[in-house]
């Protein structure tokens, strides 16, 4: 039994790049003292290492970002359809890195003088070809395993656009936590993004809720809306209508 759970514990980091100690708490359903206990084996390897409130991935080796959460990809798709009907012509908005979100251009109507910003990969290319968009880019490193760009340097670019709405992507939900990631060098992007948007849609099925990774960029009651997948906790609805932040289920048709 010990050894299955090293070995799916490596896999989860290695898939997930940085994880805090209480996410793998959560998702192992098992104690921090053996939380601990197995991370101390596993260093013995030398594929992970120790960072401040969890431990990251040294393999080269990640699991394919379009491969990750593959169980979830009807959802993701329906959440991304749901979420493309909130953008309007005449708008800057950003779109995140992540499963879910790079789906948006798939379902955008054309729009007059729209223009996306992001640090993804496959939206780029995807808006790469559409002459109605006009495209802007962040990030000066490429990224593999999530197939977007990072990076600090250029950052202050940021300070001269109006963002009319940011469409983001979380790793984990939390009442307590907010919107986490666990990449230490997104975070700064996603950050920024949240701090200078006018409205914050939250793209996120619903197995996300209820789980905090290494870093929060947004405090969940930042957010005016969150589109996700049948089967929110129903501590996250409540928490939704006292904060008077819409909640959308989109269902695949």
């Amino acid at each position: 039994m010990r050894e299955r759970r090293l070995q799916d514990l490596e896999d989860y980091i290695h898939a997930h790049g940085t994880v805090s100690l209480d996410e793998l708490c959560d998702y192992f359903d098992v104690s921090k003292n053996t939380i601990r206990r197995d991370i101390n084996n596993l260093l013995e390897k030398g594929t992970i290492q120790k960072v401040y409130g969890g431990v990251t991935s040294l393999s080269q080796n990640l699991i394919p970002f379009e491969n990750r959460d593959i169980t979830h990809k009807t959802d993701k798709k329906a959440i991304a359809k749901r979420a493309a009907q909130f953008v309007e012509g005449n708008e800057l908005i950003f779109i995140d890195s992540g499963t879910t979100t790079r789906s948006m251009l798939e379902y955008l109507p054309r729009l007059p003088k729209l223009t996306i910003l992001t640090n993804n990969l496959d939206i780029i290319n995807a808006a790469a070809n559409l002459e109605h968009i006009s495209l802007l880019v962040i990030g000066n490193m490429y990224k593999r395993d999530t197939r977007s760009f990072v990076g600090n340097d250029g950052l202050d670019i940021l300070d001269k656009y109006n963002i009319n709405k940011a469409f983001m992507a979380a790793t984990g939900v939390s009442i307590a936590s907010g919107l986490t990631n666990s990449d230490v060098m997104e975070y700064e992007i996603k950050k920024r993004i949240a701090e200078k948007a006018q409205h914050i849609y939250l793209l996120a099925d619903s197995s996300k809720f209820g789980k905090s990774t290494l870093l929060t960029y947004s405090p969940l009651d930042a957010v005016e809306a969150i589109v996700t997948s049948p089967g929110v906790p129903e501590e996250y609805a409540k928490y939704c209508k006292e904060k008077d932040i819409t909640l959308y289920e989109a269902e695949d048709e």
